[in-house]
C-alpha cells in the first residue's frame, strides 16, 4: 500500500512531515510519495521554481524510510489535479495496489470543489489527517458521500485497491509555508520549523527574500 502527498512545498516543513510521518507509522503503508505540484489549482502559484522546491522535498525526506519523491507533476503541463496524478500512477502500478491519497481535514472539506472529484476514490483511497479529537466535515453532501464509505479499521484499506475513506489522526503542527515565507522576507529566521537541510538550500538559493 503506498500514499500518496500531493503540494506545492514552497516549502516542505515540519507541518507536512510529522503527519506522514504518524500516517505511514499508523497504517500498513510501505511508502509515501511526496508530490511536488507543478500549476496550482486552489491556491496562489508558488514563489520557487519547480526545481528549487523539488530540491528542498528530496532534502526533506532524505533518509527517511518509506519517503520518496515522485516528480511527474513538474513535467506536465496545466494545472495539477490530484485525479490526473492518480490516474498516472493507477496506470503504471498493479492493478490491486492500494493507493491512498493523503489530504488534511480542511482541503477535504473543500473535495466537492476538486475536479472530478467523486472519480477519485474509484483510483484510490483518502486518508484524512486531523487532529485527534477533531470532527468530521460540516458539507452535508460530503458527508452522505463519505459514510458509506468509511473503513471501520485501518487494515480496510489494504484489502482493497480504492474506494474508502479513512480518518487518522495525527499530530498537527500550526505552521504554514506562507508564514515561513513571510519570516524569511522580514529577514528572520524560521529555524526549527523546517529541517536544516531545507533551510540550507533556502539561504544558499536565496529563497523568499524581499
Amino acid at each position: 500500500m503506498i500514499g500518496v502527498f500531493g503540494g506545492t512545498f514552497d516549502p516542505i516543513h515540519f507541518g507536512h512531515l510529522r503527519p506522514a510521518l504518524d500516517v505511514i507509522q499508523g497504517l500498513p503503508m510501505h511508502e509515501i510519495r511526496f508530490v511536488p505540484l507543478r500549476v496550482a489549482v486552489h491556491r496562489p502559484q508558488p514563489v520557487a521554481t519547480a526545481a528549487q522546491r523539488l530540491a528542498m522535498v528530496h532534502a526533506a525526506v532524505k533518509g527517511q524510510r518509506g519517503f520518496v519523491v515522485d516528480e511527474r507533476e513538474l513535467g506536465r503541463t496545466g494545472g495539477s489535479y490530484s485525479y490526473d496524478t492518480l490516474a498516472s500512477l493507477r496506470a503504471e502500478l498493479a492493478p490491486d495496489l492500494p493507493i491512498c491519497l493523503l489530504t488534511g481535514l480542511d482541503a477535504f472539506g473543500d473535495l466537492s470543489t476538486w475536479h472530478r472529484w467523486r472519480d477519485i476514490a474509484e483510483l484510490a483511497h483518502l486518508v484524512v489527517m486531523r487532529r485527534p479529537g477533531a470532527g468530521e466535515p460540516g458539507d452535508p453532501e460530503l458527508r452522505r458521500w463519505m459514510e458509506p464509505r468509511l473503513a471501520s479499521r485501518p487494515g480496510d484499506l489494504a484489502q482493497s485497491p480504492a474506494g474508502l475513506i479513512h480518518l487518522q489522526d495525527v499530530t498537527q503542527l500550526d505552521i504554514c509555508a506562507t508564514a515561513i515565507r513571510n519570516q524569511i522576507a522580514l529577514g528572520l529566521s524560521p529555524r526549527f520549523l523546517l529541517p536544516e537541510s531545507v533551510l540550507t538550500l533556502i539561504e544558499r538559493e536565496g529563497l523568499y527574500r524581499k
